[in-house]
């Protein structure tokens, strides 16, 4: 019986738009994250609607004077979303793998054998098929650069223009990096700053309601993009034209994104509308663009330093800290190719 409960659940979660094929691994990690009665709620909870604790109570009338707790169990720890707007009832809502119980589980930073196990399991459920999930169809997400890396600020595209997204959302939070928490807890980690994971609306409330995640001004969100980029990380958000929910700043060697398109050639991350470009007559040859480019697109010939443009996907985090100054730049790429409104990213990835 109980075995059939999360078989059952594995199907109601692969519908989301990224979904979660069957294997054995996927199986474990949802007994982990939904204990118990906690899976049978699951399967009642919408992914893309929204339910109050009336309506869930009438469907689960066995459950009705212990729901409220069971759902607030769910969403401390990450499976389920909760917000309340003033003047309306509280609902909820199943959260998706990605962005979801995926991630959301590990944004608080909080170290808990539960997480480490859960690390494991999601490495090796990476390479049993999730891997080709993230790539299906159309890539979740898509790289974003920072302005200051364009060499012609008037070529800021308008899905590219940070500040003026940030403008359209109404909470922003950040919480830890779950991808170099996980490296970290396999012994795979780098030395990056974890609290880089961002993310806006509904979401960003529900987090810093549980505790996850910590409310950031729009101010202090740029400034910390910015950060990001000389760090060496790169800015990807969701791959939808108009709709801004996460921004991850990313290093290759830990994200399951990078991790998946390095190791299986997948695409997993569309690359920006930019591309880098070199200033051959200023270019002191001091491969610095070299070093930090994650995709290794950029290599010192002569030197002078040569892009590969169907190798750079376009982040700019080549630019900062260039030897000549500015000698490398991002600019417009001879095809602009605008990232899928709602509708059409939805259609292209839900399954038949």
């Amino acid at each position: 019986m109980e075995e059939e409960v999360y078989v059952r659940l594995a199907g109601h979660l692969d519908r989301a738009v990224n979904g979660v094929p069957m294997a054995p691994e996927l199986l474990d990690i949802l007994r982990i994250l939904y204990p118990g009665e906690e899976a049978e709620v699951a399967l009642s909870l919408p992914i893309y609607g929204k339910k109050t604790l009336a309506e869930l109570q009438e469907e689960l009338p066995e459950k009705s004077g212990r729901l409220e707790k069971i759902l607030a169990d769910m969403a401390a720890r990450g499976t389920v979303e909760t917000v309340q707007k003033p003047g309306r009832e509280r609902t909820y809502r199943l959260l998706p793998s990605v962005v979801g119980f995926a991630e959301v589980p590990f944004l608080s930073g909080e170290d808990t054998p539960e997480k480490r196990r859960l690390a494991r399991l999601w490495k090796s459920y990476l390479d049993s098929g999730f891997a080709e999930e993230l790539a299906r169809e159309l890539p979740l997400i898509r790289v974003i650069p920072v302005g200051e890396s364009l060499r012609d600020q008037s070529q800021v595209l308008p899905f590219d223009a940070l500040p003026e997204l940030l403008d359209k959302v109404d909470s922003c939070a950040v919480g830890h990096c779950p991808c170099r928490q996980m490296a970290a807890y396999r012994g795979e980690g780098c030395d990056h700053p974890t609290e880089r994971c961002m993310h806006f609306g509904n979401l960003a409330r529900y987090l810093v309601e549980t505790g996850k995640a910590r409310a950031l001004t729009k101010e202090e969100a740029l400034e910390m993009l910015q950060r990001a980029t000389e760090e060496g990380l790169v800015h990807v958000c969701d791959n939808v034209n108009g709709h801004l929910r996460t921004i991850c700043n990313c290093c290759p060697c830990c994200c399951a994104f990078f991790r998946a398109r390095f190791s299986r050639g997948l695409q997993t991350i569309s690359p920006s509308n930019y591309v880098a470009a070199v200033d051959g007559e200023s270019c002191v040859g001091c491969g610095t663009c070299e070093e930090r480019c994650p995709v290794k697109a950029v290599r010192v010939e002569d030197e002078t330093a040569v892009v590969d443009p169907s190798a750079c996907i376009g982040c700019g985090v080549c630019t900062p800290h260039c030897g000549a100054g500015d000698a490398i730049r991002l600019r417009l790429r001879e095809s602009l190719s605008p990232p899928p409104d709602l509708q059409e990213f939805v259609s292209r990835r839900l399954k038949a």
